[in-house]
């Protein structure tokens, strides 16, 4: 029997522009909401992102994040 799908968690989230519009995208695309999407995303967190380019990735946001605040 398959497990129901329940929002059991409600996070309040901060984010950017930008990664909004590629989360309400990934979302429509997917045909999920936000939430939803969030979800997925972290529950198969492993399978959707290649290791080292995420690693990649976040040293370039975090070299770009204090400029990024003001």
């Amino acid at each position: 029997m398959p497990k129901r799908f329940r929002l059991t968690r409600r996070l309040s989230v901060a984010m950017t522009e930008d990664g909004y519009r590629g989360l309400r995208r990934f979302a429509g695309e997917a045909g999920l909401d936000e939430g939803e999407a969030l979800s997925f995303l972290f529950e198969h967190f492993d399978s959707v992102t290649d290791s080292e380019t995420l690693a990649h990735r976040l040293r370039l946001f975090n070299a770009e994040l204090e400029a990024r605040k003001r």
